[in-house]
């Protein structure tokens, strides 16, 4: 088998597409997010620690810049938070599927009841 055809197998697997999707979907979720921390919710933390306003990037606290960290540190904590309740919701999928018992087959002394049962019927 040539590398190319080894390759084309590799690449069009579910998974590595399924894995491609994700990426994608992650870094636009990513973005989102980052808008979010960055155009709502840090510019009232800002206002309240800078006293009256300026851009929360700029925040210091005494040599240290804080700004940037604290907002860097909010979009993972809101990625995370997401991302573990999409999981939470997926393994109580995969546990409500597991939960549903299979049909119990009849014993063989079942079956043999059975028949008599439909034999006696006739």
């Amino acid at each position: 088998m040539g590398f190319v055809q080894e390759f084309k197998e590799f690449a069009i697997k579910g998974n590595v597409m399924d894995l491609a999707i994700g990426v994608v979907i992650g870094a636009a979720f990513g973005k989102i997010v980052t808008a979010l921390v960055a155009d709502i919710v840090m510019p009232p933390v800002s206002v309240i620690l800078s006293k009256g306003g300026g851009d929360w990037r700029t925040l210091t606290w005494h040599t240290i810049k804080i700004g940037d960290f604290a907002g860097t540190i909010l979009d993972f904590l809101i990625i995370a938070t997401a991302i573990f309740l999409v999981v939470k919701g997926i393994n109580a999928l995969k546990k409500q599927e597991a939960a549903a018992p299979a049909p119990v087959e009849p014993s063989s002394t079942d079956k043999l009841l059975m028949e008599i049962r439909d034999s006696l019927k006739k």
